[in-house]
């Protein structure tokens, strides 16, 4: 099976990373096993440090920096996506990022649990799912 490039909107990398409950503890196994890379850019990055920081996680500075070790050597970086000319706005403009850098990055999917980002109309070349549905895919 070839690897899936995947963009995973912030929610599901803090769920996967924070979770150890099989439901989410799998995704991390499968970016481990190498049945998928996750591709980030800058600010898809610093939004997940930024996330990792809210108080209600309590988690100190080494925590954080142990989670993003255990997804930065697995990912795939690239630069910040440029606007794309002619596709719909998402409804939430925090999520933009995810679907340009799908876009750009000819993500094979863009997972994510989040209604405004599975509203998005359809574009074509992207794939929006979620991770049950990634995991049905994985065989995993």
């Amino acid at each position: 099976m070839k690897v899936l490039r995947v963009v995973l909107d912030t929610n599901t990398l803090v769920s996967a990373l924070l979770f150890r409950r099989d439901n989410w503890s799998w995704l991390r196994s499968a970016w481990k096993d190498g049945l998928i890379s996750p591709i980030l850019c800058a600010t898809t990055t610093l939004e997940l440090v930024r996330v990792l920081n809210y108080p209600k996680f309590k988690l100190a500075w080494q925590d954080q920096e142990g989670f993003l070790e255990e997804i930065l050597p697995y990912s795939i970086t690239r630069p910040n996506p440029e606007p794309v000319e002619g596709i719909p706005a998402c409804r939430d403009p925090e999520d933009q990022v995810f679907v340009e850098l799908a876009l750009e990055a000819n993500a094979d999917f863009l997972v994510s649990g989040d209604k405004d980002v599975h509203a998005c109309p359809p574009i074509p070349g992207l794939r929006i799912i979620n991770a049950a549905a990634l995991r049905t895919i994985l065989e995993y």
